[in-house]
């Protein structure tokens, strides 16, 4: 199995250095596709100097900060016009862990999608007590507005087998930031396909900020009332 792990950036030099040489130790099977929006930091010339010596790696470059739920996109396209037989995203700030990534490939076998789950068994959050709070209340309105099964409703590392990526409409995708997650996962549900969770420790930034704001926080809430619209009419 072809696996591209899809990697969006903005301003992480301080990490992007740091964990492309862990990604390079998985097998030669993995490949590492670094979507960037023009980091003022130099994140993409990191990325461009590493790709210039190991042919694992590759860069797409965006004119500028254009969102998460885009950059996922781009990074899916890429990796499948390159015969990616499953994409893997994760965050490049160390939230998400490469140690365990060998468990995701794993199970990528028993099922359509594989997310690195903080709420399944054995998952744990690292978190101030606030962001804890808050991000298990958001997951408990999305699961029950939207009828998900997935205990980590907006996990972004995750592992999407090819076919499930190519018969999603991304282009009708109307999220863009991170509640691009949840209305992913609601497609995918809809279409019948099945996650599987691998516990993680999710571990809270060590460099740089957090692109979380407040204004992510409504746009999520607007996305599961539409969301949630849908799906009581049909429309999904």
């Amino acid at each position: 199995m072809q696996v591209t792990i899809v990697l969006p950036t903005y301003n992480e030099a301080e990490n992007i250095q740091r964990l492309l040489p862990l990604l390079l130790e998985l097998p030669d099977n993995v490949r590492v596709c670094v979507v960037d929006d023009r980091s003022p930091d130099g994140t993409g010339q990191i990325a461009d100097d590493w790709a210039a010596r190991e042919p694992r790696v590759t860069v797409v470059h965006r004119a500028g900060k254009l969102g998460l739920g885009t950059a996922y996109i781009a990074g899916f396209r890429h990796a499948l016009a390159r015969n990616a037989d499953a994409v893997l995203t994760m965050d490049a700030d160390f939230s998400h862990h490469p140690r365990y990534i060998p468990a995701m490939l794993e199970k990528a076998g028993q099922a359509d999608l594989v997310i690195g789950s903080r709420y399944t068994p054995g998952g744990k959050v690292n978190y101030p007590f606030h962001r804890r709070a808050l991000s298990r209340t958001a997951n408990l309105v999305a699961r029950t507005a939207l009828g998900l099964h997935a205990q980590d409703c907006t996990a972004g590392f995750r592992l999407y087998r090819d076919y499930t990526l190519t018969s999603v409409p991304l282009d009708r995708i109307f999220s863009n930031g991170y509640s691009f997650l949840v209305e992913m996962l609601t497609l995918m549900e809809a279409r019948g396909y099945r996650a599987v969770e691998v516990p993680i420790v999710f571990d809270d930034r060590r460099y740089g900020q957090s692109k979380i704001s407040s204004r992510e926080i409504v746009k999520a809430m607007y996305t599961v009332l539409r969301l949630a619209a849908r799906r009581a009419t049909g429309r999904l």
